[in-house]
C-alpha cells in the first residue's frame, strides 16, 4: 500500500524562513543531540516528536534512533510513562502532543495572514482543547510536486485534506500544511436570522459566535418575514459599516425543527443538496443483473428495523446445522444490500458519497448518503422484491464459537419486513397476523440462534456500558413534543449481534486475502484516563489495576461492583469518559470496546462510506465480478479512512447539537421555573447539569453557586465548600431553576437551588491543599457564563 511521499524540497513560490525549509527534506529525521544506538532522554523524545509528527510510531522512533534489543523495550516503558504523565497520546498508530494535530488533518480554510497566503483551522476540534490551532496552507505549483501530476488548488472557505508539518517560522502558524486534495468547494453562502428593520429591509443575526451582523435591503429580502432562518449571500462589502447581503433561500421559522437542523447543516458544512449529476446517475441506474450471483430468492431472509425505517440494507436467517460434526451448532446467515454495483469507483455517486463519509440522522430529517434512487429503492431489501446482496454464512458451536463462515454475491427476495416491537412481540406470545405463520420456521430459529451466539459474546466479554438513549419525539409543526428512553429489546440485540459477527467475518476474510481494507478500529484508554479514573474510583473504595494491558473485562468489573449503589451512574459516565474514540484506519489494531482482533465495517453500505470500501474489496479479492475495489482506491486508503473518521465526528456533533437546539427552544417558554437534575459534569468553572426528563444538559457558572469559596477536586470530580464544607460531586441529584435559554446556540443556564451535601472527608482534606495552591480555587464573582453549547 503507498504511503504519501516525503516534502523534498521547498513549495514553489515560498520565502525561505517563512512557512518551507529550504536546502533540506522538510522531514528529514534529525535525532536531537543524541548518540546513534543510545537511548534518548526524553526530552529529546519529546521534541524528536514534536518537529516529526509523521515519524512519531514507536516502530520509527527506536528506526531515527537506532535502537535495538533492550534499548527499544525501555523506549517502549518511557513512552507509556509519557503517555500515563499526559504528556503524549495516541492518534491511530502514531504518537503526539497533547493539543497537537495529527500528521493527516482535514483543515477549513478560514483566512488569509498579511501576507495574503491561506489559513486553516482543524475541521473538528474538540471544545475542551481551547481554540483551534491555525494552519499556514501550502500551495503547490501548478504542475504538481516535482512536476508530476496537477497540484489540487484550494480557496477561502474550501475544505481539504491536508498532511501536516510542523512550523519553522516560530512567529506565525504552529503548523504548515500541503494539500492532499480538495474535499469540498463551499459556497460562499451565510445563514442567520432575519429581524426586520424600520423603514424596510432588515437584518440579519448570525447563528455563529463568530459571525457578524449583515445588512438586507428592501429589494434583496427573498419574501422572508420576522424571525425566520435564511441563507444569504453577500451582496457587496464597503470599507465602511456593515456588509449588504441578499436572502437566497427561507428555510422558515427559527422554532422549527427543519430551521434547527439546517443550523447544524450549514455550521459544520455538511453537503445536503445532490448534484445534478449524482442525480441523474441515481435515475439512470438499472436493477441488478444475474451475473456472477447465486440465486437465493427462495431463503427466508427477514428484515428487522425501526418501525419508521425507509431504506433495509441487512436481512438475516438461521437454521441448526445439520453436519453431525457441530451438534447443538447453528447456521446464521446475514445478507447485506450489495450498494457496490450501484456505486462504482470514482463516478458521480462514489465522489458525492465520499464527500459525505456517511447518512446524518437529525430527529425529524435523514441527510442520506446515497440518493432515494439507490438508498430507499434500488439497494433497499424491501418485501417480496428481487434485491442484489452480498450474504455471509456462519457457522456456530453450540458453545457460540464460530467455527466457519463463507461469503457470496446473491440474488434475494425479502419474505417479511419486521419492527423490533412487532419481533419481539411475537417472541413474547403476542403474534399478529404477520408473525403468526413465521414464528416457527423463521423467528424461533432466529431467537434461538441469538442465545448461541450470545454464549460466545458472554465469554468475550466486550465492554457492557448500558447508557440509556433518549429519542426527541416531534409535534406536526417540528416543535418537540416529548423526550422518551425506547426500551432496548432482545430483538435489538439479536440483531446488533449477528451484524458485529458478519463485520468480523469481513475483516477476516480480506486479511486472509492479502486485501487492504478500512477497519474499524477503537484502541484503548490512555495510561493518562487510566489514571484519572483509577484516582476517582479510589474515593469510592474501587480499585482498577496498573498497566498497559487493560482489558474491557476489566472496566465490566468495576461496572459490576458499583452496580445498584448510589455511583452507579457516575461510575458508568467515568468509565465512558475514559475510553478513546474508535475511528477507521488502514492498520489494525483491534477494537477495544468489543474485544476483538479484527473489525471492518461491512453491513451498512447504504449509510456509511467505510462500508461501501469493504465491500468492494470483498468483491475484487473473492472474484465476485463487477464494482471490486481498484488500484487506486487501495493506494488512497489512508486518506479516506481520515476523511471518513472526521465526516463521523462531524455527523455526531451536527446531531447532537441539533438536539441540544431543539431542547433549548423547547424549555425557552420555561425560564424561571425549577427542574430536577443530576451532576453529569464538574469542571474547574462550574457544573454541567442534565435534566433525564428532557434529555438537555446546561451549566451552573461556580460564581452563581453561593457566598463559599469553591474548591475543584479532580480526583473526586467535586467542587467543595471551603467554608462549609458542602459542595456537590458527579452524579448528584439536584434542583435547578432555569436561568437563561439560547435556543440558536443550544445553551441552557441554571442556577443551583439545592444547598449541596456534607463532602467525604478526603475532599475535605483537600482543601488543604487548596489553600496552599490556589490554581486550585475556581470561585469567580462576575464570571460570566461559556455560550455555545455545554
Amino acid at each position: 500500500m503507498s504511503r504519501i511521499p516525503r516534502e523534498r524540497t521547498n513549495p514553489a513560490g515560498k520565502r525561505p524562513g517563512k512557512t518551507g525549509r529550504t536546502g533540506k527534506d522538510a522531514t528529514a529525521v534529525e535525532p536531537l543531540n543524541s548518540v546513534h544506538g543510545a537511548l534518548p532522554s526524553r526530552e529529546v523524545i519529546l521534541r524528536f516528536i514534536a518537529d516529526h509528527p509523521q515519524k512519531a510510531s514507536k516502530r520509527e522512533l527506536a528506526k531515527a534512533f537506532g535502537l535495538k534489543g533492550d534499548n527499544r523495550v525501555e523506549l517502549k516503558h518511557m513512552l507509556q510513562e509519557l503517555e500515563q504523565e499526559g504528556m503524549l497520546q495516541k492518534n491511530r498508530k502514531s504518537l503526539i502532543r497533547p493539543g497537537a494535530l495529527p500528521p493527516v488533518t482535514v483543515l477549513d480554510i478560514t483566512t488569509r495572514d498579511k501576507d495574503g497566503d491561506l489559513i486553516g483551522r482543524p475541521a473538528e476540534w474538540p471544545e475542551d482543547q481551547g481554540v483551534a490551532p491555525a494552519v499556514a496552507i501550502r500551495q503547490q505549483s501548478p504542475a504538481g510536486r516535482q512536476g508530476k501530476g496537477k497540484a489540487p488548488v484550494a480557496g477561502l472557505g474550501d475544505r481539504i485534506l491536508a498532511k501536516i508539518f510542523p512550523a519553522v517560522d516560530r512567529g506565525g502558524p504552529a503548523y504548515t500544511a500541503r494539500i492532499i486534495k480538495v474535499i469540498d468547494k463551499r459556497r460562499g453562502a451565510s445563514m442567520g436570522v432575519f429581524r426586520i428593520a424600520p423603514g424596510g429591509g432588515g437584518r440579519l443575526l448570525p447563528i455563529e459566535r463568530r459571525g457578524e451582523e449583515m445588512v438586507i435591503d428592501p429589494d434583496f429580502t427573498g419574501g422572508a418575514t420576522d424571525g425566520d432562518l435564511v441563507e444569504v449571500e453577500i451582496a457587496r462589502l464597503g470599507r465602511f459599516g456593515l456588509p449588504r447581503a441578499k436572502v437566497l433561500s427561507v428555510v422558515g421559522s427559527v422554532g422549527s425543527e427543519k430551521a434547527i437542523s439546517m443550523i447544524a447543516i450549514h455550521a459544520h458544512g455538511i453537503p445536503h443538496v445532490f448534484p445534478p449529476a449524482v442525480i441523474a446517475e441515481a435515475d439512470a441506474a438499472k436493477p441488478a443483473s444475474m451475473s456472477h450471483r447465486e440465486d437465493w430468492r427462495d431463503v427466508p431472509l427477514i428484515t428487522i428495523d425501526p418501525a419508521d425505517a425507509k431504506d433495509h440494507d441487512d436481512a438475516v436467517y438461521a437454521e441448526l446445522d445439520p453436519s453431525p460434526d457441530n451438534p447443538g451448532g447453528v447456521i446464521v446467515t446475514v445478507a447485506i444490500a450489495d450498494v457496490s454495483w450501484y456505486v462504482r469507483p470514482n463516478s458521480p455517486l462514489d465522489r458525492e458519497a465520499l464527500k459525505r463519509g456517511n447518512s446524518v440522522y437529525f430527529p425529524d430529517r435523514v441527510v442520506p448518503m446515497l440518493p432515494e434512487r439507490i438508498s430507499n429503492d434500488l439497494c433497499s431489501l424491501k418485501e417480496g422484491v428481487d434485491r442484489p446482496a452480498l450474504a455471509v454464512r456462519m457457522s456456530f458451536s453450540g458453545e457460540g464459537r464460530k467455527i466457519g463462515h463463507t461469503f457470496h454475491r446473491i440474488m434475494m427476495k425479502s419474505a417479511a419486513k419486521l419492527s423490533y416491537q412487532q419481533a419481539q412481540a411475537a417472541i413474547d406470545g403476542k403474534p399478529d397476523d404477520q408473525t403468526g405463520p413465521m414464528l416457527e420456521p423463521i423467528l424461533k430459529p432466529l431467537w434461538h440462534a441469538y442465545e448461541v451466539m450470545k454464549r460466545g459474546r458472554d465469554r468475550r466479554q466486550p465492554l457492557e456500558l448500558d447508557m440509556p438513549e433518549r429519542k426527541i419525539l416531534l409535534k406536526p409543526d417540528g416543535t418537540v413534543d416529548r423526550v422518551v428512553v425506547p426500551p432496548r429489546l432482545d430483538a435489538h440485540k439479536l440483531i446488533e449481534e449477528m451484524m458485529i459477527q458478519a463485520n468480523v467475518c469481513a475483516a477476516e476474510t480480506l486479511e486472509k486475502k492479502r486485501q487492504p481494507l478500512i477497519y474499524r478500529i477503537h484502541d484503548g484508554p490512555t495510561l493518562a484516563k487510566q489514571e484519572i479514573l483509577r484516582e476517582f474510583l479510589a474515593t469510592l473504595g474501587i480499585s482498577l489495576a496498573k498497566g498497559g494491558n487493560m482489558r474491557a473485562n476489566n472496566f465490566n468489573g468495576i461496572l459490576a461492583k458499583a452496580d445498584g449503589t448510589p455511583h452507579q451512574t457516575m461510575v458508568s459516565e467515568m468509565v465512558l469518559r475514559s475510553q478513546s474514540q474508535a475511528i477507521y484506519g488502514p492498520e489494525n489494531i483491534g477494537h477495544f470496546g468489543l474485544n476483538l482482533m479484527k473489525y471492518a465495517h461491512f453491513t451498512s453500505p447504504i449509510r456509511r462510506y467505510a462500508d461501501l470500501i469493504v465491500h468492494r474489496a470483498l468483491v475484487g479479492s473473492l472474484g465476485f465480478g463487477e464494482g471490486g475495489i481498484t488500484p487506486e482506491e487501495e493506494a488512497a486508503l489512508d486518506d479516506i479512512a481520515a476523511e471518513i473518521s472526521t465526516f463521523e465526528r462531524r455527523a455526531m456533533a451536527a446531531e447532537r447539537e441539533t438536539v441540544d437546539r431543539l431542547i433549548a427552544h423547547h424549555l425557552s417558554g420555561r425560564v424561571g421555573e425549577e427542574f430536577a437534575g443530576r451532576v453529569s459534569g464538574v469542571t474547574k468553572s462550574g457544573l454541567f447539569i442534565a435534566l433525564p426528563d428532557y434529555g438537555a444538559d446546561g451549566f451552573v457558572p461556580i460564581s452563581t453557586l453561593g457566598s463559599d469559596y469553591f474548591i475543584y477536586d479532580e480526583a473526586h470530580q467535586a467542587l467543595s465548600g471551603e467554608r462549609t464544607g458542602l459542595g456537590f460531586r458527579l452524579g448528584d441529584s439536584v434542583t435547578v431553576k432555569l436561568a437563561e435559554a439560547i435556543p440558536l446556540a443550544g445553551a441552557l443556564r441554571f442556577e443551583m437551588i439545592s444547598e449541596g451535601r456534607e463532602m467525604p472527608a478526603a475532599v475535605r482534606s483537600f482543601h488543604k491543599a487548596g489553600r496552599r495552591d490556589r490554581g486550585q480555587v475556581r470561585k469567580k464573582p462576575g464570571t460570566r457564563p461559556p455560550r455555545g453549547r455545554h
